[in-house]
């Protein structure tokens, strides 16, 4: 076997270095060699056994699969299935690595394979230098234009900027309904304006939130025809006038208070968005953001969680429940959750509930009570649990509502509250991140507590964008454990 290995130091962050190298049909973009180049049949260009079909420009032939590809590593692997270059069994990998202290990429590229005899030389000279130094070059090249294209841009003046508009597949609701009034479609993601990004999605976030839109509950927030999501993740693909804190193939999440997140591209305001550290893949950031930030305001900023409090949460085997429950046992409170299955009560123990509530019929306060009683309750239930919420409190016990799968809240008496000295509130997470710092900020936190083990790596179940409805479909019939994610 013969092997190969090369090395370089790429003058551009690991995140727009990998957002290149991850798609796996990018390199007839920056690779010199390259002629042309697709992926076969329907599969996604970054999607796992996807074969690339290439055309060198000395008109040799290639066929090479993806087999692993990890966003945590920043590792890329594939082999050649066919080829007119006599390289047998060849497979290769690709690493990167964060340069300490700088906004650097060390780019590692290695292969393994076989050779006709008599053509080892040959062979392994044509892949180190033809291949993996022709490549280094490249693409720094490739990215130093991007980047020469991002300072142009930044510097015109509003609305002169070049870029047109780019076509996104999006789910789109022409009527208020069931789960099956959801459809997709192929639009137009716009250019993006003065402040604004432009993002390739990798994941999109599902929250019980869009379902009060798609359900026609706040129509003015979604007017038909509309397109539902609120969170996404993915790299950016350019930027408007006036932006300079982004670079095209920075690696974002972001988290907005308009709806349209079901979609493939997607162009937003430059204040929505976050940086992703390398550790976070997509999907998880997708499923964790909003729901994260969401939990960060609920202990912090209203519920005051400390050690000993007794907290009661409501769902605590979905995806915010889950966060909530984790982070707060983490804080030292003593958490109580009510779920709907012995299933569901296993996962929310896992996350840090010492006391578990299986109902069907929003009954629990009894238990409650004899436990002392909640001082903080994070209520995503809504009309059906209203009578038993406010016998759980303890006096002076403070009741939070942060959504209604059940239906809508009744009127609350303020004389009901009163006989507990309880207070309640009703939050939305988008106050809680009105600006960019404040965004940031709850980000970070929810980044370092996956680090430090605070909250759990998210359990995600996984949907096409085409299959939004079923994605719904599932949330609603309370069988879902964790967050769920589409994948454009």
């Amino acid at each position: 076997m013969q092997r190969v290995s090369r090395s370089t130091i790429i003058h551009a962050p690991i995140e727009q270095v990998w957002s290149v190298l991850r798609d796996f049909n990018s390199h007839d973009q920056w690779h010199s060699a390259i002629a042309s180049s697709h992926i076969e049949g329907q599969d996604r260009s970054d999607q796992v056994g996807c074969v690339r079909s290439f055309t060198l420009k000395d008109g040799n032939r290639i066929r090479e699969q993806l087999i692993a590809l990890d966003d945590a590593e920043h590792r890329s692997t594939y082999c050649i299935v066919e080829s007119t270059v006599p390289l047998q069994r060849y497979v290769a990998t690709i690493t990167l690595r964060p340069v300490t202290d700088s906004r650097s990429t060390f780019w590692h590229w290695e292969s393994s394979f076989q050779t006709p005899p008599g053509m080892e030389r040959e062979l392994s000279e044509l892949v180190a230098q033809g291949v993996y130094q022709a490549g280094f070059g490249d693409l720094q090249r490739h990215l130093a234009l991007g980047a020469d294209r991002h300072i142009s841009s930044a510097s015109q003046a509003a609305g002169q900027a070049q870029a047109s508009p780019l076509p996104s597949r999006r789910v789109v609701l022409k009527h208020y309904g069931e789960p099956a009034v959801m459809s997709t479609e192929t639009a137009e993601a716009r250019a993006p304006g003065p402040g604004e990004v432009r993002i390739a999605q990798r994941a999109v976030g599902v929250n019980f939130f869009d379902i009060y839109l798609r359900r026609g509950w706040m129509p003015d927030l979604m007017p038909l025809p509309g397109t539902p999501g609120m969170e996404a993740a993915g790299a950016i693909i350019d930027v408007g006038p006036g932006v300079t804190e982004w670079l095209p193939g920075d690696r974002v999440a972001y988290l907005g208070p308009q709806p349209g997140a079901y979609a493939s591209v997607r162009t937003v305001p430059s204040d929505w968005v976050v940086r992703l550290p390398p550790t976070v893949q997509d999907a998880t950031a997708a499923a964790l953001l909003l729901k994260g930030c969401t939990a960060d305001f609920l202990l912090r900023d209203l519920g005051h969680v400390g050690p000993g409090t007794r907290l009661l949460v409501h769902g605590a085997a979905g995806g915010l429940g889950l966060l909530v429950c984790a982070w707060a046992r983490h804080m030292g409170a003593t958490v109580i959750g009510t779920v709907s299955s012995e299933a569901k009560a296993r996962a929310a123990r896992q996350a840090g509930c010492q006391h578990v509530v299986i109902t069907s019929d929003y009954r629990f306060a009894r238990e409650v009570q004899h436990l002392g009683g909640a001082q903080v309750i994070v209520d995503g239930l809504g009309g059906a649990a209203a009578s038993e919420n406010l016998e759980a409190l303890a006096r002076t016990g403070h009741w939070i509502s942060v959504g209604q799968a059940s239906g809508p809240l009744p009127t609350l008496s303020p004389d009901a509250l009163v006989a507990k000295s309880a207070t309640f509130s009703r939050p939305v997470v988008f106050d809680y991140v009105a600006t960019p710092s404040a965004l940031a900020e709850r980000a970070d936190r929810v980044w370092q507590a996956l680090v430090d083990g605070s909250l759990p790596t998210p359990t995600i179940e996984r949907f096409s964008l085409d299959a939004a409805d079923q994605a719904h479909q599932r949330m609603e019939s309370r069988g879902a454990i964790g967050s769920l994610v589409l994948l454009p």
